[in-house]
């Protein structure tokens, strides 16, 4: 099995990330009014969070490297980047439930990363 990595040659710079863009896609399963996607609606946006992650990463990770190593936003930051790989690594499950709830934690990932980008490059002032 391979581990899953955001490619280093795909960084991003952080002002050239739709952030919007990403969390709009997150909400699209996690808000109080999402609608239960069908089967070929939820592989796309699944593939569709699991990009936005793989810019997002190494955008948050860029984003640490001028931080302290005992500084703490940096290392809430590395254990978001963390959780996002070990989540890029995951399979869904093969029923449409399985699906939607592996989905909800990219989504879930996607703000995350996203709000550590803005946090730690300041919300591009």
């Amino acid at each position: 099995m391979t581990e899953a990595t955001a490619p280093s040659a795909a960084v991003a710079e952080p002002d050239a990330l739709d952030l919007e863009t990403m969390r709009e896609s997150a909400r699209r399963l996690l808000g109080d009014d999402a609608e239960l996607p069908t089967t070929e609606e939820l592989e796309t946006l699944t593939l569709l969070l699991r990009g936005h992650m793989m810019l997002l990463i190494p955008a948050v990770e860029d984003a640490t490297r001028g931080l302290s190593e005992d500084s703490i936003p940096r290392a809430c930051a590395l254990a978001c980047v963390g959780e996002a790989r070990m989540r890029l690594g995951l399979e869904p499950g093969q029923t449409l439930p399985a699906g939607i709830a592996h989905a909800q934690r990219l989504s879930r990932s996607v703000n995350a990363l996203c709000d550590h980008v803005v946090n730690l490059d300041g919300p591009h002032q």
